[in-house]
Order: structure tokens, then sequence, then C-alpha cells
């Protein structure tokens, strides 16, 4: 509850500049270019070093199986509703990545540690795995592909292909960390780097309070009244808090009844996480790929709120597991 609070005094800070004019029309773009291409890569880089190492990875492999297992059905399921239900162009990309992608970090992290306590932290390490690799991998190249100015002009993608959407900043940031865990001393850990990993670090701790300063500034833009529970919003949180959790335990369940052993409590980390909040960083992608930034900002900002009322069902519902 405490860190859902933070981000709606956060997201209430940047509504409240951008309305007061403290924030110029340029200023949203300005603050998208920066964590796309600085700040997400820095922060992904140092998260990746200092909470994972080869050995967590190797240890809990059944963590990745499920978890990768589960955001396979679920892009599958956003593919088949898309088309299902013809979500405009413009909204697809957020729309697929609200019933797959959560937010782990900000809101998954300190709700797997208040809730789970240290034991849990493997366990959510390996959902923060998945969930990176999904995000900034298919998830990233979906809301760069749901491009609807493409619509106005067919032929603007086929004399070239933008190679760099393949390999977005906060993707490369990624891999390079992945590069630096098989190196056979800790980076972290070198004293005479430990400047530049520091500047990372500040650089990296821009991503989350910029990102809901964004989302102020966009909520402020397009005005209250365009919170809206409308049919692509309601399906999309239906999605994140329903679709997400329940294909994950169904492969947990399917997986028990086959005869592959899984803690408990990683079980009900696994479900938890699926279950988190949209990513903060929607709106910033939608913006990036020409999408809906209001419907973006719609689903993550009502996602974030009704996670309050969410966290006390998904408990109840995961303490038989």
């Amino acid at each position: 509850m405490q860190s859902i609070l933070t981000i709606v005094l956060i997201i209430a800070l940047g509504y409240a500049l951008r309305r007061k004019k403290w924030f110029d029309d340029n200023f949203a773009g300005t603050i998208s270019k920066l964590l796309m291409q600085i700040a997400l890569p820095a922060s992904i880089f140092t998260s990746v070093l200092k909470r994972l190492s080869l050995d967590k990875l190797v240890s809990l492999s059944s963590g990745l199986v499920y978890g990768f297992g589960g955001v396979a059905l679920g892009y599958i399921v956003a593919f088949l509703l898309v088309k299902l239900l013809k979500v405009r162009p413009g909204r697809r990309g957020t729309f697929i990545n609200m019933f797959v992608n959560a937010n782990t970090i900000f809101i998954g992290l300190p709700l797997n540690m208040a809730l789970f306590g240290d034991k849990a932290t493997a366990y959510f390490l390996m959902y923060y795995v998945v969930n990176t690799v999904s995000t900034w991998t298919l998830g990233a190249f979906l809301m760069s592909w749901d491009d609807p100015t493409k619509a106005d002009n067919p032929d603007s993608g086929k004399s070239t292909f933008n190679w760099k959407k393949l390999l977005p900043p906060p993707l490369l940031g990624f891999l390079v960390a992945l590069v630096f865990m098989f190196l056979p001393f800790d980076v972290m850990k070198v004293s005479w780097l430990s400047f530049l990993i520091n500047a990372l670090d500040y650089v990296g701790s821009l991503v989350t309070p910029l990102s809901l300063v964004y989302i102020g500034i966009i909520l402020a833009d397009a005005g209250l009244s365009s919170i809206r529970f409308d049919r692509d919003t309601v399906v999309a949180l239906l999605g994140r808090f329903v679709m997400a959790p329940a294909l994950i335990t169904l492969l947990i369940v399917g997986g028990m009844k086959m005869g592959f052993s899984i803690p408990s409590l990683e079980a009900q980390t696994l479900i938890v996480q699926a279950s988190a909040p949209g990513l903060a960083v929607l709106p910033i992608l939608a913006d990036n790929g020409h999408g809906d930034v209001e419907y973006a900002t719609n689903v993550v900002t009502t996602s974030t709120v009704l996670f309050a009322v969410v966290v006390p069902i998904v408990m109840v519902l995961v303490q038989n597991i």
C-alpha cells in the first residue's frame, strides 16, 4: 500500500507542476528521450549485476521455465484478443504489454519484501529476469511496431528497416550486463570502478520518478476526465490482474500434477509478481512509437490504483498453493 501511495503522489506532483506551467510543451519529450536512451539502460545494467549471478540463474531455473511459459501464453491470448476485439493501431502494443509485463521493480520488489521477506528474494529475481527480457525484446518491439502513422504512409517502412528497433537501448543494457556476468570476477566489487558504478546508479535511479512525473504531465495535458474505463481499458486490466496470474497458476498446478515439485513460497512469489500493475514506462514507449499515450497513461494509472484492492485478493487465493 505504501508503494502505491508513493507512486500516486509522484504522479500528482507531475500533474500539478504541469498545470502550474513549470514544464513547457517540450519537457515530456525530453524526459522520454532521457529515460529510453540513458537512464533505463543504466538502471537495467546495474540492477542485473547487483541482483543476479550465474549460480542463481542455474539453481532457480524452474522459476524461469514457469515465468517464460506464462509470458508466452499471455502473448498468445493478448494477440488473439487484439484480433477479436479489433483493438485499433496505437493501442495494440500497450494492450498486449498490459497482459504480459508488470511493474516488478518499483511495486513488485517492495511488495515481495513486505509479504514474504528476504527468503523470497531469489524467487523474485527469476520473475524479474523473465519480465525484463519480455519487456525489452518482444514488448518494446510491439510498441514500436504498433505505429499508427504507418497507416498514413504505408510505404515509409518498406525501403529500409530500422534494426535499432530490435535492439533498443534498455535491451542492450541487459545484454551487456549478461556479458559482464560471465566474467571471472564481480564487476560491482572492483574498487577502482566504484565511481562508474555509482554514476550508473545515480542515472538509473531517475527512471521511476521521471516516468511517474511523465505520467502526471500527460494526465495534465489530457485532463483528469481522460481517465475512463472503456472497453480496451477494462479488458487490459482484466488481462493484468486476472489472466496473467491465472496463466502462471495453471502452469504451476499442471507442473505439480505431472510430478515437478516447486516450493510453495516460489509459486506464491511468481503468482503475486504476475499480478503487479502495468509498467510505468508504457506511456514513454507509446510516445516513442507514436502510439496512444493517453490510453497508455490511463491503463498504467488505473492499474496502479486498483492494485491496492487486488493485492489482498491475490494473497488469499495463493495461500493454499
